[in-house]
């Protein structure tokens, strides 16, 4: 009686998951609600000096009738057309702001009414903040006093925030140069109803110009016309009492920066002719060096169109690039080269070469560095004394460098030289403080200079505080996090001469605080935020991080959920989720690393399997999917083999443990993750169905590379194909849900990835349901898209998984036998 009853809810569901192509939007159960409808704690800024945070407040999610706001895509942006903003900038309804010495945040006076804040800019000085508030017809300028909590308006909405950076503060802090909408602007076509004047026609010119699938290019005459006029702007200067003063005519206006002593101004502007094939940051642009008056100094850098590159991931363009001001100096510019003519394949001693070029900015800089792999960075600290890096993909490998900048016949010397993806070896960040001109510089101490680290562990997260000696690469140990119940973050160095630091407190179940914390002292510790677990009903959940290994030995991780009161000793056999994303990895010792903590705070985001835990799952998480390519083999040549070797040694793991029956598992993932749960469960019989939201499955769409693969389908066709899992939609034998934002903008995961693999499943006569969903990104942002993702997880999971029937197995394992 059991069996039949089991069998007609499922086919009970599965018919009523058939009928229901024109759904409304749908609400999951209530144990999933209680974890979603829940208010956010605010986001924090906190001053250079530790005496101020300013408190962010905002929804969890957006509205769909937001999401539906006209929506412009073009060169690679979105726009919003009537309020010349980013479409999906993310707002803030609420702000206020605190002493680190004082109990209780205080509530900002003057907000706008409904406030939509967004592109917070600190002052020089730090007491105060320029910000954006977006209205139903524009974008405002305001500004925030944080001494005397209150905010008031600057301008009307005449901002132009298309081309984002949109505010830079002049460096007396009486002023700040804004984008405005030009007067000029032409009216926009509607692409819509336009009529053609013609075909679009692109050319090739015997140049290899192999690049990613990008999305929401130009695809038109008329798209360049609406991109032009989006982009043009007014630099206007706009003091505090909201007095304007144009700064400089209309241009394609991208970045803007003032030197560290505010005398200059480096503004680049974008140029003609556009692309059709990749987005505006690769289209031609200029940069030019004014003064603070507007007065044009130099033109330091005129770059062409980048549509051609060489092969490889570490390809460059040629000329001068990472263009940059020097932070330790007053107006003295950063830039590097390529030295193998920006080609990888080219075997040369040094990659690349660093310049400085001083004021009035004319001609070549003066060469100050060499580095043997591409050039990554460097944090400035005197005028002997700077940290540069560079990193090379192939190998994972990167290097710091200890230079003086000075000097260039002074051979650097390497501090560290190290795989990257080895989290155990990471030295940490180096700690910078505020100079005279309230630029970032390294905080440095009789020759010797500080780091700060995440301290991963084979036993252990144990976040540290080093002192380095930069002549002998000497590290002396300050300060080492000793939690074992909880997770400390090491935020910022407030003041790291007086052991200042500002750390963030967490565990599994207690809602991350932030704390001032003395590392000269033992346990000199001040609480400065008490903001509460939101998510109650996860607090009795059990987790912890379990190891385990793989059949060739390799060890793995993943973060283990019981429901709460589940009892361990009688090892009830409970349905499970497993969700995962692949990496790649270069070597075996860093893909066994456990990067896990069971400490950290339980964040059921709206892409999280854990809601599954209060409706009576086993949720294995973040489980390990490496890909190993050591020496010459690429990881994804046995993709496939290592994929499917993952999964089993997971479900193994938690089998053996005796809480799971391993013919009522799921797994998915999204993005990559989705692609990896179409492989899975095409070349396997491990799970019992499979949940794959925003993915790709069909690799010769995207023939130039993929996630961490750069060669070609023409170099390496037998990799696409095996890899693609809409090449083997015929061997598909388990039940898949596919869930795609109808407006992903992600490279390579365009919804065509979904619909296409449905209809081969389809027409394969393979289970499956696909739901588009309206107006979503990559990222599902709507709050009743969201509720409805969650609900259809969950409908397949309650029918294919936790009520699986024993025929249905057999019949299975029977299928995929023959």
């Amino acid at each position: 009686m059991k069996k039949i009853l089991l069998c007609f809810l499922a086919c009970f569901l599965f018919a009523n998951l058939q009928a229901q192509e024109n759904l409304t939007y749908q609400k999951p159960p209530k144990e999933i609600m209680d974890l979603v409808d829940v208010p956010l704690a605010p986001a924090t800024l906190v001053d250079s000096k530790g005496e101020m945070m300013v408190f962010l407040y905002r929804d969890q999610y957006k509205s769909i009738s937001e999401l539906s706001e006209q929506e412009l895509r073009l060169g690679g942006l979105r726009i919003n057309p009537k309020t010349n903003i980013n479409s999906r900038t993310t707002y803030y309804n609420n702000v206020e702001v605190k002493s680190l010495k004082s109990d209780a945040p205080k509530s900002i006076v003057g907000l706008p009414e409904n406030p939509r804040l967004a592109n917070f800019s600190w002052s020089p000085d730090e007491s105060k903040i320029a910000m954006t508030h977006t209205t139903e017809t524009g974008v405002e300028l305001w500004v925030l006093d944080i001494a005397a909590a209150s905010a008031k308006k600057l301008t009307d909405a005449t901002l132009n925030a298309n081309m984002r950076d949109v505010i830079n503060w002049f460096k007396d802090g009486s002023a700040v140069l804004v984008k405005m909408l030009p007067e000029n602007r032409k009216e926009l076509i509607n692409t819509n109803t336009a009529v053609p004047t013609g075909p679009t026609i692109s050319t090739s010119d015997g140049q290899k110009a192999q690049n990613r699938t990008y999305q929401d290019l130009l695809q038109t005459p008329n798209d360049e016309f609406n991109f032009e006029q989006l982009a043009h702007a007014s630099l206007v200067k706009v003091d505090l009492n909201g007095n304007a003063t144009a700064w400089m005519d209309s241009k394609m206006y991208n970045e803007i920066s003032f030197s560290p002593d505010g005398n200059f101004v480096m503004v680049s502007s974008i140029k003609k002719p556009f692309s059709y094939i990749v987005p505006y940051y690769r289209f031609p642009f200029e940069t030019v060096i004014y003064d603070k008056t507007g007065k044009e100094i130099s033109k330091v850098n005129d770059v062409p169109l980048s549509e051609v590159l060489p092969i490889g991931f570490m390809a460059e363009r040629e000329g001068r690039r990472d263009l940059n001001w020097r932070s330790d100096a007053p107006a003295t510019l950063v830039y590097a080269k390529v030295l193998d003519g920006g080609d990888p394949e080219v075997e040369v001693e040094y990659r690349d070469e660093v310049f400085t070029l001083v004021a009035p900015f004319k001609g070549e800089g003066r060469s100050i560095l060499k580095t043997k792999d591409r050039f990554s960075g460097i944090t400035w600290g005197n005028k002997n004394t700077a940290i540069a890096y560079d990193y090379w993909w192939n190998n994972r490998n990167t290097r710091t460098y200890v230079f003086d900048p000075s000097n260039n016949k002074k051979a650097p010397k390497v501090l560290f030289n190290r795989n990257y993806q080895d989290q155990y070896s990471d030295p940490g960040n180096f700690v910078t403080q505020k100079n005279q001109y309230g630029t970032n510089i390294l905080a440095l101490k009789d020759n010797q200079a500080f780091l700060m680290g995440r301290g991963f562990t084979e036993k252990g997260q144990f976040p540290f505080v080093d002192k380095i000696d930069l002549k002998s690469a000497e590290t002396t140990n300050m300060y080492r996090s000793n939690y074992n119940e909880k997770k400390e973050t090491l935020v910022e160095a407030i003041d790291i001469n007086k052991g200042e630091i500002l750390v963030r407190i967490e565990s599994s179940t207690e809602y991350p605080n932030y704390y001032l914390r003395d590392i000269n002292k033992k346990d000199a510790i001040t609480q400065i935020t008490n903001f509460e677990n939101p998510f109650k009903s996860l607090q009795d959940v059990h987790k912890e991080v379990i190891t385990y290994k793989r059949e060739d030995g390799l060890e793995l991780n993943g973060t283990l959920y019981l429901p709460a009161n589940y009892n361990q000793d009688s090892k009830e056999k409970l349905p499970m989720i497993l969700w995962a994303y692949p990496r790649e990895f270069k070597d075996k010792s860093s893909a066994s690393q456990n990067t896990s903590n069971a400490n950290d705070f339980t964040y059921p985001y709206y892409g999280s399997p854990i809601y599954w835990v209060n409706r009576g799952y086993v949720v294995l998480d973040d489980a390990s999917f490496p890909i190993i390519g050591e020496g010459d083999e690429q990881p994804n040549d046995s993709f496939r083999k290592q994929l499917v070797a993952n999964g089993k040694a997971a479900i193994d793991a938690v089998d053996e443990m005796g809480y799971i029956d391993r013919n009522r598992v799921a797994v998915g993932g999204h993005s990559y993750g989705a692609f990896m749960t179409a492989n899975l469960l095409s070349h396997s019989n491990l799970f019992a169905a499979g949940i794959a939201r925003s993915g790709a499955y069909n690799r010769t769409l995207t023939p130039f590379g993929f996630q961490s693969e750069e060669r070609s389908y023409w170099e390496a066709p037998e990799v696409y194909n095996n890899m693609s899992p809409f090449m083997h939609a015929d061997k598909m034998k388990t039940p898949l849900l596919l869930i795609h934002g109808e407006a992903d903008n992600n490279s390579g995961t365009y919804p065509m990835q979904s619909e296409r693999y449905f209809n081969a499943l389809k027409g394969l006569g393979a289970t499956a349901r696909l739901v588009i969903l309206p107006k979503e990104s990559h990222g599902y942002s709507a709050k009743e898209s969201v509720l409805h993702v969650l609900w259809e997880q969950d409908q397949w999971l309650e029918t294919y998984v936790k009520n699986r029937v024993k025929t249905e197995i057999s019949k299975k394992e029977e299928i995929m036998q023959n």
